[in-house]
């Protein structure tokens, strides 16, 4: 059976790549994203009391992903150190049969006057920059939340992070607003977890700059801030 999906959105945020995306929904509260309707679905009636709830499910693509690369049955989940195999149904990996990603975001407002309106305004996401929208759900927390859920293999990197640092000078380049982003993208590591050579200078696209950094044993260090190329 071949089933049609529509693309009712697209996603705005400050990630132009998949590189540094937060690796899970919600861990990086801070990280802001835009939702901008296809013309054919801007109807505020379809929002009508969505305003009522806290959180959201995003069901989106995973659009950077060719379609030559096809699904796998096992993958190196990077929090595994890249090393180990799973079942891809034991993971959130992009190499699925149907490339799709399911995302929990907060719902921070909705702008029915802004240009495009309605827009959806949420916190945080785990997409790059345009990334297609399929559906938009409530986040029901009598039946979606699970006291007694088992996090599996993740439960050994849950509480994984980097201490960032920044030059005073070089956060000048950042927009004020997107500082506290950018730091909380870079303490969850955007580098594959098989990657861990001190020497290495690592290139990050967020908004229009590209972030150089490196990484030794639990400190990131930020060598440099510069305006990203086009294209």
């Amino acid at each position: 059976m071949v089933m049609d999906m529509k693309v009712i959105a697209h996603i705005r945020t400050d990630f132009p790549d998949k590189f540094g995306v937060p690796r899970q929904s919600g861990i990086a509260g801070g990280l802001l994203g835009k939702i901008v309707f296809e013309e054919e679905y801007r109807n505020p009636d379809a929002l009508r009391g969505l305003e009522d709830f806290t959180h959201l499910w995003l069901i989106w693509g995973f659009s950077l992903i060719e379609e030559t690369e096809g699904w796998r049955p096992t993958v190196r989940p990077p929090r595994l150190g890249g090393n180990k195999r799973v079942g891809v149904f034991a993971t959130r990996s992009p190499y699925r049969p149907n490339p799709i990603g399911l995302s929990s975001v907060r719902l921070e407002k909705i702008d029915y006057d802004a240009p495009c309106a309605p827009v959806i305004y949420v916190s945080g996401i785990d997409m790059a920059d345009n990334t297609p929208i399929f559906d938009i759900k409530p986040y029901l927390p009598y039946v979606d939340s699970h006291s007694d859920a088992s996090d599996g293999f993740a439960k050994d990197t849950i509480d994984y992070s980097l201490e960032v640092c920044i030059d005073e000078e070089l956060k000048k380049s950042v927009p004020n607003d997107k500082l506290e982003a950018l730091i909380k993208a870079l303490s969850y590591d955007p580098r594959p977890s098989y990657q861990n050579d001190v020497d290495r200078v690592y290139g990050m696209r967020f908004v229009d700059l590209e972030i150089k950094f490196k990484v030794e044993d639990s400190k990131l260090t930020v060598c440099d801030i510069i305006k990203a190329s086009k294209g």
